[in-house]
């Protein structure tokens, strides 16, 4: 047999094989559609929907790094440098009571590679004008500058609140667990307060007034501020009285503060601000806190923040403060900032 009979037979052997086999031929699967991301923008920009769901959602955040200046900010040194991290994820669906919002925060500090602390920062659930978890209180607003201290030495609390808003008025009660706050020597950390918070704006005037009542240290504190826009920046006024040490305001028995906002261009503010304190306490320690502010003595604050838009949702900030209490020594702090948000 010659090459050319063999290959002849070779083929028709095939053949055959072939068409035996036709019933049984392989048939590929045809892929199965992607639902690709899609926008939604019915609750503003930067939201998608999980795709399969009717839930959408936006990833944002922002990249911190701060260098602080003052005496023994970083134990011996005038200096630290600290570095945050924070992703923020915000969820949104239709009900028939209104949006549903859930959002959880989480935040990373680092003062150095190996010394970082990580936190949940937010994680509450809103619907109705109903918020319930863990979330910052209105006493932690303040002036847009960093000179005024007119707010509670921790704002962020295990709530519930009921706010009810209109395009330019809100009003609203939380009950807030206070664990974190400040405590009379021999209390334990088994704390709860109320608070209401009103504000809103008219034309070019925004105002807020904040109250809170601190059950366990049977005290309580309400605050008054206002912006109004003045010239080529934003005069900002606020005052706040405290009946007795307590979780809501405990830095004085009262105080007043004030700013000047001044919008130099489209990227640079310049703010400085004062404020003046009667019978000043300071930052106490939560534990061991006196009765009340009898006997304190004054002091006063002076401090300049300049903020500079480098480049889109780039910016960098400086700011520094003078403190001068009569009970105590005068005391110069700072920082600079550098910040991306996303």
């Amino acid at each position: 047999m010659n090459i050319k009979s063999l290959l002849l037979g070779s083929a028709a052997a095939m053949a055959v094989v072939s068409g035996a086999q036709a019933a049984d031929a392989i048939v590929a699967a045809e892929p199965e559609p992607v639902e690709y991301v899609r926008v939604c923008d019915a609750y503003g920009t930067g939201y998608f929907y999980i795709p399969g769901t009717e839930t959408c959602l936006k990833i944002n955040g922002y990249i911190r790094f701060q260098v602080n200046v003052g005496e023994n900010v970083g134990g011996d040194s005038d200096w630290d440098a600290v570095t945050r991290g924070q992703l923020q994820f915000t969820a949104k669906s239709d009900t028939e009571y209104g949006p549903l919002t859930g959002v959880i925060v989480l935040q990373t500090n680092a003062d150095n590679a190996s010394s970082q602390v990580a936190k949940l920062d937010s994680a509450y659930l809103d619907v109705a004008g109903f918020r319930a978890g863990l979330f910052y209180s209105w006493w932690d607003d303040g002036l847009s500058g960093e000179t005024d201290d007119i707010g509670s030495v921790v704002t962020l609390h295990n709530s519930i609140r009921y706010q009810y808003e209109t395009g330019s008025f809100y009003a609203g009660l939380s009950v807030d667990e206070l664990e974190d706050g400040v405590f009379k020597a021999g209390e334990a950390p088994n704390n709860v307060g109320v608070a209401f918070g009103i504000g809103g704006k008219a034309g070019a005037f925004s105002y807020q007034v904040t109250g809170g009542w601190d059950f366990d240290n049977e005290d309580g504190a309400i605050r008054a501020m206002g912006t109004v826009d003045v010239g080529p920046g934003t005069l900002g006024l606020a005052a706040v009285y405290s009946s007795g040490p307590n979780s809501y305001y405990s830095q004085a028995e009262w105080a007043v503060a004030a700013e000047y906002a001044i919008k130099a261009t489209d990227k640079l503010k310049i703010t400085p601000g004062v404020q003046y304190y009667g019978n000043y306490y300071g930052t106490p320690t939560k534990v061991g806190v006196r009765d009340d502010f009898d006997t304190l003595g004054d002091a006063w604050k002076a401090g300049l923040t300049v903020d500079y838009q480098i480049v889109d949702n780039f910016y960098a900030k400086a700011s520094v403060q003078y403190l001068d209490p009569e009970d105590g020594d005068d005391v110069t702090t700072g920082y600079f900032r550098l910040q991306r948000s996303f």
